[in-house]
């Protein structure tokens, strides 16, 4: 086997070539990130073997650093290994004692880990293209957290500028109350208002849910209120809620794309009660090729969401912690989704109800539920099989 070690940078990559007897054919070289580096790259190969299959390349997870050359070599027809870098790390350690780390050396280590770790699995076409469902479900996930962060600050400054509103309303999170807000930023602005005025733009913007009654207790709480009139914070609050709806439509937007690809998979995830698309859209991106996954205790390794162990003589750790070494975007999701099925699945919510009874606290109970459902992932994925409720 011709084994070949590169560490992706971001304007260039050390490069390493050796066979599987630890014979080196090209000690560590640069090259850069370019298509005049990749086929420099790839002339080198060729110049020591033309059997293609017999070729083992290995580069670090670096995310998107790594997206062109990866894409390169498969177009090729080459076989690349994405390492952990926690393992090339270790590895490296393992192999001397002095702290020697650089890019040629981790060239070096990567292609002889490509040589002693038999349990590395190849990148392959569908992890590739799975980009592009990873790069939509992360992008999402960034700008729910900054939409939840607005609506934070929406209800930081109706606190200060009008903090009666709170009681007369299930939310402040409503369209009509951010229509309401955005005309009227203040309760002095709304006390000034005409009643006709707040009537139309309640019942409009919330679909004649809300009316004239409503619009008069809103109004009245605004005289009597004890609300500061700031107009700094009013200016912040219109702002705020400029941002928000912005970030909604183009949630909505990512959202349909989702969906769209989502589609095309045709996942048996989507049959499970309380998942829906951007969860399951989550949960397949961060995972990728199940195939490389022999069990669902590795996914669950994978999403850094095993048990860590600790032993020493005699001493036993028993209060063993989550890792939290893997994906969080897939911790994220795992957590969520096991969350939404409990509500909806009878059988979960009493899995959750029965560990619950057992005295674990509510978040170690739904750790044992994460189990559970990621076990129910794991078989309808290798199966393409539709959940069906027990009965």
């Amino acid at each position: 086997m011709i084994l070949v070690g590169i560490d992706v940078a971001k304007d260039k990559h050390d490069c390493y070539i050796m066979t599987s007897e630890g014979e080196v054919l090209f000690k560590s070289f640069t090259i850069a990130n370019s298509m005049e580096g990749f086929n420099q790259l790839y002339e080198k190969i060729l110049s020591v073997t033309d059997n293609l299959d017999k070729v083992k390349i290995g580069l670090e997870a670096t995310g998107h650093y790594s997206y062109n050359i990866l894409g390169y070599l498969l177009d090729k027809g080459l076989t690349p290994f994405v390492i952990n870098p926690l393992h090339t790390n270790l590895y490296r350690k393992s192999l001397s004692l002095r702290k020697t780390k650089t890019d040629k050396v981790d060239s070096r280590t990567i292609a002889s880990m490509l040589m002693s770790d038999v349990s590395l699995k190849p990148y392959s076409d569908t992890l590739y293209h799975n980009e592009e469902l990873k790069s939509l479900t992360r992008y999402r996930f960034d700008k729910v957290q900054q939409r939840a962060k607005l609506k934070t600050s929406i209800s930081r400054l109706v606190t200060i500028l009008f903090p009666e509103l709170e009681k007369l309303v299930p939310t402040l999170h409503m369209k009509s109350i951010y229509s309401l807000l955005y005309e009227f930023p203040s309760a002095k602005a709304i006390s000034k208002a005409h009643l006709t005025r707040l009537t139309n733009l309640l019942y409009a913007s919330s679909k004649g849910h809300y009316g004239k009654e409503k619009a008069v207790s809103i109004r009245e709480a605004a005289i009597n209120s004890i609300g500061s009139y700031m107009s700094v914070k009013s200016l912040e609050l219109k702002h705020t809620i400029k941002l928000l709806e912005e970030l909604t439509l183009e949630i909505d937007e990512i959202e349909k794309e989702i969906k769209s690809i989502i589609d095309k998979l045709n996942s048996p995830i989507l049959t499970i009660p309380g998942i829906g698309y951007s969860l399951g859209a989550q949960i397949i991106a961060e995972i990728g090729d199940f195939k490389n996954f022999d069990s669902p205790d590795k996914i669950l390794a994978f999403a850094g969401m095993s048990p860590s162990t600790y032993q020493s003589g005699k001493l036993y750790s028993s209060n063993a912690k989550m890792e939290k070494r893997g994906s969080k975007y897939l911790r994220s999701a795992f957590f969520t989704a096991t969350v939404c099925v409990c509500r909806i699945e009878p059988t979960f919510a009493l899995y959750l109800t029965k560990k619950r009874a057992e005295g674990k606290h509510y978040y170690v109970a739904i750790s044992h539920v994460v189990k559970k459902l990621v076990r129910l992932i794991f078989h309808l994925e290798k199966t393409g099989e539709p959940y069906v409720a027990l009965t």
